[in-house]
């Protein structure tokens, strides 16, 4: 089982607005039959020094799946959104 970690940063501007349309659309993708187990997540209100404001959690079967997710046309929307909204990423994909 594979675990990917991605975690963003947003832009100032809209940031509320685009932080829920973030999560709205990350629980859409954790529908998708490939992934296993999901969270979509944003950073607790507070939190002094938090360098990333929200994160999809997903965990996959196999390395093909996770593959197969990158390149579904849901995956591919959602990276066209993210991509406009997003200051900094950090992605990391790990064996369970």
């Amino acid at each position: 089982m594979l675990r990917h970690v991605c975690m963003f940063s947003l832009k100032e501007e809209n940031k509320e607005a685009n932080i829920a349309e973030f999560l709205r659309r990350g629980e859409e993708l954790a529908k998708l039959p490939v992934i296993q187990a999901a969270q979509v997540v944003r950073c607790a209100p507070g939190v002094p020094n938090a360098n990333f404001d929200v994160a999809l959690i997903f965990d996959f079967n196999t390395l093909e799946d996770l593959n197969a997710y990158q390149v579904s046309p849901e995956h591919v929307a959602f990276g066209q959104f993210i991509g406009s909204v997003r200051e900094e990423r950090a992605c990391i994909d790990y064996t369970l």
